[in-house]
Order: structure tokens, then sequence, then C-alpha cells
């Protein structure tokens, strides 16, 4: 039987995109058999994106939020939203529509054989000193920590509950937890 999963989307300022997520993991979890939640982490806005969670939780029961109390950052948005759920499955995405919730249910499949599954951006839509940043970043990553893996900013990730053991919170978490949990030995698939 497939587990029940918890999708972790981290918010700020994200009141337009808050509806079109919801709607969009409606539809890419819609022939699912995962029991499936969509938990969105509200950095402590300054617009209207509490409200619009509240509007999605309302519409369809799959969805909940929490609010941060003041702006701490993705890292803290991400790990509250994994400390806040407690189901065997574990998905996270950013909340500006850039990744499509249509690639989790593939990464989902990918865990049948490892421990954690993570996405890359083919089509970057990053600025080109951003993309040349990101390669550098990759090149001291290869070298120092001796993990290569394309894009460890990707948001795009599932993973067992079993790989949280390898982490802990900390400025920056959510652009090495790959390096991380593969670090402490569970299997990775980028």
């Amino acid at each position: 039987m497939p587990d029940a999963i918890s999708i972790i989307v981290p918010v700020f300022d994200e009141e337009d995109n808050v509806l079109p997520m919801a709607k969009e993991m409606a539809a890419a979890f819609a022939d699912s058999r995962n029991d499936w939640e969509l938990v969105f982490v509200d950095d402590c806005s300054r617009d209207r994106t509490w409200e619009k969670i509240a509007e999605a939780a309302e519409a369809d029961s799959h969805v909940r939020g929490f609010r941060l109390e003041k702006n701490s950052g993705q890292s803290a948005a991400v790990w509250t939203g994994i400390n806040g759920t407690d189901r065997p499955l574990i998905a996270t995405l950013d909340g500006d529509l850039q990744n499509d919730p249509a690639d989790l249910p593939k990464l989902l499949h990918e865990l049948s054989d490892c421990d954690f599954t993570c996405g890359w951006r083919h089509n970057r839509r990053d600025t080109f000193v951003k993309r040349i940043s990101s390669r550098v970043a990759r090149w001291f990553r290869c070298r120092a920590l001796k993990s290569d893996f394309k894009d460890t900013g990707c948001a795009v990730r599932v993973f067992k509950r079993d790989c949280v053991r390898a982490m802990f919170g900390f400025n920056g978490l959510h652009r090495f937890m790959p390096i991380i949990v593969q670090g402490a030995g569970f299997k990775c698939r980028e």
C-alpha cells in the first residue's frame, strides 16, 4: 500500500501563487493512491498569503498551513513544515510556481529503490549571474564535500522520513539536504 506524504511548500509574499499551487497539486495527485497533504508554511508574509492559505484549506481538505511569527527564511520554513508533520514520506517544493507539482509523483515512484530523490532545474529562469554562481558553487561542493549533485538548490524533493534523522535545522538547510542525507549513508538519486 502506498504511503502517506506531506508536501511542504515554504511561501513568502506569494498571495498570487497559493491558490494556483493548491489546484496544480490536486491535479498532480488526482490519480495517486497516496494519501497526501499540502502544507504551506508562511514565512511571515507582508501580503495576503496567509489569507490565501486559509482560503485554499477551506476549499480542499488536503491543504493546511503554518504561519511563522517572524520572517525566518526558507530553511526555517522548510524545517517547520518537516517538524510539523508526521507522515512517512515528505516532499518539498518552492511556492513560486517555477516547480511543476506533476514532478512529485514521478520522484515518489523513484523511492522504490532509494531513500531520497531530488530534481534539478532543466530550464532555469535565473539570471546569467545566478546560473554562473550556481556552477561555481557546484564546483566547490564537488571538491570540498566529495558530492556531485547538479542542483542542490532545486526545491523539488521527495524523501522518506527516516532521512530527517540526518538533518538539523540551520540557515541554508534547504540548499544542502541531498548532500547531508547522502553523507549520512542514505541512498540518493537526482
